[in-house]
């Protein structure tokens, strides 16, 4: 018996080897699939992708797309990755699609897919999705994917939302107003914290946070021809209104100086675990980042809540997230490359970061996204608003960002500010 059992053991043993190096075969740093498959996808993906910084979310990772290419045995697919300077790369990207020597298939961020259909360099996606999927998604996705003509241009798979984060052992109660929040804010500053925390440096995230306040008040940044409107009218007084709730919120103390300097969302959660701030404005995905770093005890103290509106019943909430797209001009690539977007991202990549999904049937699929937690992310994606899809955008956000910098550093007031934001933007869009 002895002998059979060190028999069976060392045949495991051999078995488990082979099929580790077969795994790793099919997975190198820059290659999915074997090295002598007669097709290739070159594929360009940021950390959503087997080069995650985290451990097991990249290991999770592999083992999708490893899965994957075991689908297709015929292809390989050719790795690159994207550098943090997410808006820099999607623009050198974009260049290269002009240029025609963009990759196969690759992650577009939804805040600047309209410029890469503005510039008729994305592939048809619509033979490759049912019209079930496509009624499966949430309006906004569904309209942010389509170009005029109704074409699908790309596949937006995960989405996200804003929300106010608080540490309940000294903000007992959930903030509902702009008022409610300065004081809750102020009051924790009386316990030794900095204030209520915010995006507030040079980065998509200062502008999109905030654009919270301004679009509860039912501002608009553009017309329905795309042309900018947010600093004219009552557009201007409300977006007035929205900045100088901010500017009062450092001002007062309510919120620190140095928001001006945050531009990374890490920045909060940093402050969540050094207990510096019990007050934050972030994304959903903070909440279980919150989870593995915090202590059990301290983790419990933290809940969320909706980004509180001018009052209790206005709100919204920015709304974001990734697609895939493909520029090659070759069918089968471009077959391949939405492939990868349903049988990868479309529900088991959200799964593996709790991401949330932009099918709504998905939400029921999976257990991840059961949780209370993940509920109440998906009903407050009521009122979400994504970010317009027009090729003016980006140059707005930029404009609202020096603006916002200028503002709360005292440096210009806020009229003049968002003067010089309106007519930077106006110039842009005379260009485009």
């Amino acid at each position: 018996m002895k002998s059979a059992t060190v028999s069976a053991l060392a045949l495991s043993t051999v078995l488990f080897s082979a099929s580790t190096i077969f795994a790793q075969e099919l997975a190198t740093k820059d290659r999915i699939g074997t090295a002598d498959a007669p097709k290739t996808l070159v594929v360009r993906l940021t950390n959503d992708s087997p080069n995650n910084s985290d451990p097991a979310i990249a290991e999770g990772y592999q083992k999708l797309f490893v899965d994957f290419i075991k689908k297709h045995p015929d292809w390989k697919l050719q790795m690159q990755f994207m550098s943090s300077d997410i808006g820099t790369e999607q623009a050198k990207m974009l260049e290269q699609a002009k240029a025609g020597n963009a990759p196969d298939c690759a992650a577009v961020d939804s805040f600047v897919l309209s410029q890469f259909m503005v510039n008729h360099v994305l592939a048809d996606f619509t033979p490759y999705f049912s019209k079930e999927e496509v009624d499966d998604l949430f309006p906004f996705i569904r309209s942010g994917i389509t170009d005029k003509d109704q074409t699908i241009r790309a596949w937006w798979w995960d989405t996200d939302l804003r929300v106010l984060y608080r540490n309940k052992s000294v903000v007992a109660d959930a903030p509902a107003t702009w008022d409610d929040l300065k004081k809750a804010a102020l009051a924790s500053t009386k316990e030794g914290m900095e204030g209520v925390l915010f995006n507030g440096g040079r980065w998509e995230g200062t502008t999109f946070d905030w654009l919270a306040n301004y679009w509860a008040l039912g501002g608009k940044l553009v017309d329905d021809s795309g042309k900018p409107v947010f600093g004219e009218g009552e557009n201007k007084e409300k977006f007035l209104k929205a900045l100088n709730y901010f500017k009062d919120l450092v001002d007062s103390g309510a919120a620190p100086k140095r928001v001006t300097t945050i531009a990374n969302y890490d920045d909060m959660n940093a402050a969540a675990a050094a207990a510096t701030t019990a007050l934050f404005i972030g994304g959903n995905w903070q909440y279980a980042q919150l989870k593995s770093t915090l202590d059990e005890d301290d983790f419990k103290n933290w809940t969320f809540s909706p980004i509180p509106g001018p009052s209790a019943n206005e709100r919204s909430t920015g709304t974001g997230g990734w697609t895939i797209a493909s520029f090659s001009k070759d069918k089968e690539k471009i077959e391949m490359c939405a492939n990868l977007a349903r049988e990868v991202y479309m529900g088991p990549a959200n799964a593996l970061q709790q991401q949330l999904p932009t099918r709504k049937s998905l939400f029921d699929k999976y257990e991840v996204f059961s949780t209370e937690a993940n509920k109440t992310f998906a009903n407050a994606l009521v009122d979400g608003q994504a970010r317009p899809g027009v090729p003016i955008y980006p140059e707005i956000s930029n404009q609202i960002q020096i603006m916002m910098g200028d503002v709360l550093s005292g440096t210009k007031k806020p009229e003049e500010a968002l003067d010089a934001a309106f007519s930077a933007a106006m110039e842009a869009y005379k260009r485009l």
